[in-house]
């Protein structure tokens, strides 16, 4: 079992900057591909980015692609989803996810993750 808990959440003005970070209690992260995706209210919750377990590949929805990284520190068992430029569409439920797979399949579809986190709120004032 993974216990993922986020962190870094706020409220922030329309351009401004947050770094959402993802931990595991209890285990290492190295192997998990790992996702955030967010839920807005009245809406499904969508894919925001993936990080290959290794680290080597990365892949975002459009809608933030070119302002928001993910990365990770497996030494720390830590990812992190830094976010830039925001704006007052982005605010949202964030939640991170664990795919034990170690495949590179589905990554924007929040089936191929095993283990999710309770979200941390953001808010975007414009």
């Amino acid at each position: 079992q993974v216990h993922l808990v986020e962190s870094g959440g706020g409220l922030v003005q329309a351009g401004g900057s947050l770094r959402l970070s993802c931990a595991a209690s209890g285990r290492t992260l190295s192997y998990y591909t790992m996702g955030w995706f967010r839920q807005a209210p009245g809406k499904e919750r969508e894919f925001v980015a993936a990080i290959h377990w290794s680290g080597g590949s990365t892949y975002y929805a459009d809608s933030v692609k070119g302002r928001f990284t993910i990365s990770r520190d497996n030494a720390k068992t830590t990812v992190y989803l830094q976010m830039n430029s925001l704006k007052p569409e982005d605010t949202a439920v964030y939640y991170c996810a664990a795919d034990a797979s170690r495949r590179w399949s589905g990554p924007s579809r929040d089936l191929t993750y095993d283990y999710w986190g309770q979200g941390t709120q953001v808010t975007v004032s414009s």
